[in-house]
């Protein structure tokens, strides 16, 4: 039977069960005469007779009992199932497939999901941490988070967190042993923790800008990760300069466990943006957390 034709099913049912034209078709809200058509149509389909009408009752033929018995149960599960999917639109629940690099995730990401979470128990979120540029849409995330200025112009993105600088540091013993550097070139003759990128295989070059003119510098050394997390690791254990997000060791910076160095060089940029495809049918969680995560500039202090 055509798909089409699972309306005259639920119009048999409603017949069937109420034993009466009268009650179905208010029950279905037609007319009795367009709810007699539709019968007659489904059993000239059908070639069996499914109710058997007099002028006082309708009642169900053995041949219809049987089917009322046997699709009954199926379509008020269907009908039970397209419910639930209902009260899911339109409360907050369900699973929000998020990903992040690492600093995005640890730094941005959790500090909001800590306290968000706990407020709506049927929301689940899963992070994915990793540094390559992917297609969400075709990986089946929901959204993903980077920087602003690697967003795809096809794309919604969402600021949630302010501009951000990556600043040049290591230890005052590494400082002992080496120069401090003077400009980004003085970094060739230097040990340099090396960060690798998944998105291209290589290694990312220290960016840079003073006066307006930016300068990439690639540089060398005996370590190189893929996290930043372990970067920072090396350069407090005299490893080596590394280049990573302020916010990182600005407090190791305060406490005399590092020193900045290149501070003129080192320029802010936008920082990081939810990005995903389209606002159209989007979920109550999904609108809750972007709301959540969405940056809210300061206020100016008078």
């Amino acid at each position: 039977m055509p798909p089409e034709n699972l309306n005259d099913l639920l119009a048999f049912l409603a017949v069937a069960r109420a034993r009466s034209f009268t009650k179905a078709a208010a029950q279905l809200g037609v007319s009795q005469s367009a709810l007699s058509h539709t019968l007659r149509g489904l059993e000239t389909r059908l070639g069996i007779r499914l109710l058997t009408r007099t002028t006082r009752s309708v009642s169900p033929t053995e041949a219809g009992q049987r089917l009322m018995l046997s699709i009954g149960p199926r379509l008020d599960e269907i009908e039970g199932e397209l419910a639930a999917l209902s009260e899911f639109r339109e409360r907050p629940a369900g699973t929000i497939r998020i990903n992040a690099a690492e600093h995005a995730a640890t730094r941005v990401l959790w500090p909001t999901l800590e306290k968000f979470l706990p407020d709506y128990p049927d929301i689940k979120v899963e992070v994915s941490v990793e540094y390559g540029m992917i297609d969400i849409v075709a990986q089946q995330y929901d959204m993903g988070v980077r920087l602003g200025d690697q967003v795809a112009k096809d794309m919604i993105a969402v600021r949630i967190a302010p501009d951000m600088r990556m600043v040049v540091v290591a230890t005052p013993g590494y400082f002992e042993r080496y120069p401090v550097p003077e400009t980004p070139r003085d970094l060739t003759i230097h040990n340099c923790i090396n960060l690798r990128l998944s998105t291209h295989g290589g290694l990312y070059a220290w960016e840079f800008e003073k006066d307006g003119q930016p300068l990439n510098v690639k540089v060398e050394g005996q370590l190189v990760f893929n996290g930043s997390a372990p970067v920072l690791r090396a350069a407090l254990a005299g490893m080596g300069l590394a280049c990573v997000p302020e916010d990182l060791v600005i407090e190791h910076i305060a406490a005399g466990h590092l020193v900045q160095v290149l501070d003129d060089w080192c320029q802010p940029f936008p920082g990081y943006h939810i990005y995903y495809p389209s606002r159209r049918q989007s979920s109550p969680a999904f609108k809750l957390l972007v709301d959540a995560l969405r940056y809210q500039t300061p206020e100016a202090t008078p």
